[in-house]
């Protein structure tokens, strides 16, 4: 008897605010209630049309955008979504789709955590492994550290002569806390099975031989990302190469004349040479969105939020926006 009960007072509640809405005349604000679909599929959506009496070929357009971590974004009355997840389920629907010849990829992304770059680096080479499709990265504010990371599995990188390129490296960010604590009379006493259970605590300074540890692992990281940037980017000077993998960040042009990327230019340009490689100069240019996304060019935003440089302002699952959780990063940390 509750669901009935329940039910009739929901409907009644409606009917009230429609009367209520009614008496007040055209003053009286109205609301629209769309019922938003649940499904997890991706619609496809023409962006840029082509030429299609020649053809029904097509260029996909995916996003590489925002804090790449293998982990929901979003929040209370936001939209929910992993991008690794998303970032695969594209890839896979465009290896799949016969008419789709190219991907282009549009980066946007300050990067994120050492693994999810390496995953989605790991998915793009495997995708053209697959479907023999060429793919070119477009950096539009910023490609920087984990972003650049995947483009590098490109065929060609494009960027704006006034895009953030690079940031090559490693980081780990720790904090002690322990002078504030014992200011205030606390003191942390730790249990552990191990002497390094808990290296880089927050509750006590890092110990030499704890240094040397994640030294280490950031040095082995480090080592894979410059291999990647220097085998893929065909580097060979050594000037070059450390100033191009030492942290810094570059502008397009700057990153042009280092052979970061391969050449300045627009989305629209980004999307031209796909046509180009794939030997498709009549494709309409698509991307996938969940339905009820919005829509409107390709340069439009889906339901994932903007990403922002600054590593205050990311959107970063589980934890507040000013502190990001412990771990490896490819991330422009400014």
């Amino acid at each position: 008897m509750i669901a009935p009960l329940i039910n009739q007072a929901t409907r009644c509640t409606i009917i009230a605010l429609l009367l209520l809405l009614g008496a007040g005349g055209c003053g009286t604000p109205s609301f629209l209630i769309t019922p938003v679909s649940s499904s997890n599929r991706l619609e496809e959506t023409v962006v840029q049309s082509g030429q299609k009496f020649f053809g029904n070929d097509k260029i996909a357009i995916i996003e590489l955008e925002g804090m790449l971590a293998n982990a929901r974004a979003g929040g209370l009355l936001q939209a929910t979504e992993n991008p690794v997840s998303k970032f695969v389920q594209q890839l896979n629907q465009a290896e799949r789709d016969t008419r789709v010849k190219a991907v282009v990829l549009r980066v946007n992304s300050p990067g994120g955590t050492v693994t999810a770059s390496d995953n989605l680096y790991e998915q793009v080479i495997r995708f053209k492994q697959r479907s023999h499709k060429p793919v070119v990265a477009c950096a539009l504010e910023v490609s920087a550290s984990g972003a650049y990371y995947v483009s590098c599995a490109a065929d060609r990188i494009v960027a704006s002569p006034t895009s953030v390129v690079g940031s090559i490296g490693v980081i780990l960010n720790t904090f002690d806390a322990s002078g504030a604590m014992a200011k205030i009379g606390l003191k942390n006493e730790a249990i552990k099975s191990g002497a390094y259970k808990d290296i880089g605590s927050p509750f006590r300074p890092i110990k030499d031989d704890e240094r040397q540890l994640m030294q280490a692992l950031v040095d082995e990281y480090y080592a894979r990302f410059s291999s990647i940037v220097t085998t893929n980017r065909h580097l060979s000077s050594p000037d070059v190469i450390h100033r191009a993998t030492d942290g810094r960040v570059f502008s397009g042009m700057q990153a042009l004349a280092m052979g970061l990327i391969d050449q300045t230019g627009t989305l629209e340009d980004a999307i031209d040479l796909a046509r180009k490689l794939s030997n498709a100069p009549t494709a309409s240019a698509i991307m996938y969105r969940r339905p009820y996304a919005y829509g409107g060019s390709i340069y439009a935003s889906t339901e994932v939020p903007n990403p922002q440089a600054n590593v205050l302002h990311l959107d970063v699952p589980i934890v507040s926006r000013e502190l990001l959780p412990t771990g490896f990063y490819y991330l422009w940390d400014r």
